[in-house]
């Protein structure tokens, strides 16, 4: 027998299982995707270790899945037992725990990947939904848990009947169903508040500078966002107030040795992931950016990986981006003592002294907050931050 167990988990994740991708008695490859765990930030697939036939799932879908937990048990070629798993299903096989009643309807042939997961059958059967009428975005057009949540919540498939023994629920066409990403979220927001105690500092930041070197680095074929720039500059920031880059302790106010910082990326109505650029204060500017665009990318095609998201010692919101000129952000992760928030960049109309006379000047100009948790850090410490940051943007060298 050979095991397959939970991954080991990096600090801050909570996993469950999501759906088994294998059947008891199915036969699986090396490296073969077992099962999908999810946590509040990431969905992974766990492959099989070794070529053999699935014979006994430990963890059923919707199981708490801790790191080292046992998944389940994979028979090995050659097996004598192999053709018995076949036969005898283990009491915890996780087709045996489908709610009572008539089992949903598969996919018809063409559709995809014929096979339903647990998670899918109780949920097509609980809102009356026809899995054939769902374009699966699953591996070889597999129908998930998302793919029917998402047809719950915008009321455009056909009903296939209603179970026998079980009454649905109803969503109206404006109801929005909890996935565990949402949950996760507010039970993070909740518990965020609830222990440390939030003060918020508001500067205005002249992006001028900024503005002229990005621009400057573009026409050479350089294109960078400006998260980069903010990225890069918070990172330089920590050096005058290094607090900011520390968590509050029982007995102490331990300061991260790496300066990680976490940027918010927004995955539309699935809520939003902080991949996190590892060691920031040791890289360039450029390099930062290609770290960001890596991360981008991967988060919104869902393909982070857990180390990617775990470990930030300090957080960005670049919530301008999607057009909010002011947010007090929370401070989501427990190892953190603060939060940037950075608003819309828009041209205002600002006062400059030139030549020691008043100008009235129209500049590239933004509202920069920062959230902390005031049992870290005092008022000084957070304007002393907040001041060297705009600074560092203000004056940003020209190529």
């Amino acid at each position: 027998m050979i095991e397959v167990r939970v991954p080991d988990e990096q600090e801050g994740t909570k996993a469950v299982v999501r759906a088994w991708l294998k059947q008891i008695g199915d036969a699986v490859a090396e490296n073969d995707p077992l099962v999908e765990l999810e946590t509040d930030k990431v969905t992974q697939e766990v492959p099989a270790p070794a070529a053999g036939v699935l014979a006994e799932i430990v963890l059923d879908t919707d199981a708490e899945a801790v790191p080292g937990a046992l998944l389940a048990r994979i028979e090995t070629e050659g097996s004598p037992a192999k053709a018995g798993a076949q036969e005898a299903k283990p009491s915890h096989d996780v087709r045996s725990r489908a709610p009572s009643g008539p089992p949903g309807p598969r996919p018809a042939p063409g559709n995809g990947e014929t096979r339903l997961s647990p998670s899918v059958r109780r949920a097509c059967l609980q809102h009356g939904i026809d899995p054939t009428r769902i374009q699966g975005t699953g591996r070889n057009g597999r129908v998930t848990r998302e793919d029917v949540d998402r047809a719950v919540a915008s009321a455009t498939v056909v009903s296939a009947g209603q179970p026998t023994t079980a009454q649905p629920r109803i969503f109206s066409a404006q109801d929005i169903p909890h996935d565990r990403m949402r949950l996760t979220i507010a039970e993070n927001m909740v518990r965020a508040v609830s222990e440390a105690p939030h003060v918020t500092a508001l500067f205005e930041a002249d992006f001028s500078a900024v503005a002229a070197h990005k621009a400057a680095l573009a026409a050479r074929g350089v294109k960078l966002s400006y998260t980069a720039y903010i990225v890069k500059a918070a990172a330089e920031a920590m050096a005058g107030a290094p607090a900011i880059n520390g968590r509050w302790e029982k007995d102490r106010i331990a300061i991260s040795p790496t300066i990680d910082i976490g940027v918010g990326t927004a995955l539309g109505e699935k809520g939003l992931v902080v991949p996190v650029v590892k060691d920031a204060g040791s890289f360039g500017l450029e390099q930062i950016g290609a770290k960001l665009d890596d991360l981008t990318r991967r988060a919104r095609e869902g393909k982070l990986e857990r180390s990617d998201v775990s470990g930030g010692s300090f957080t960005i919101s670049n919530h301008g981006v999607s057009g909010s000129l002011l947010a007090a952000p929370i401070i989501l992760h427990q190892g953190q003592a603060a939060i940037l928030g950075v608003g819309k960049l828009e041209k205002r109309v600002v006062v400059r002294e030139i030549g020691g006379q008043d100008a009235i000047l129209v500049r590239p100009m933004a509202y920069v907050t920062l959230t902390i948790d005031h049992r870290v850090v005092d008022g000084h410490q957070t304007n002393a931050w907040l001041s060297r940051f705009v600074e560092i943007l203000e004056k940003w060298p020209q190529p």
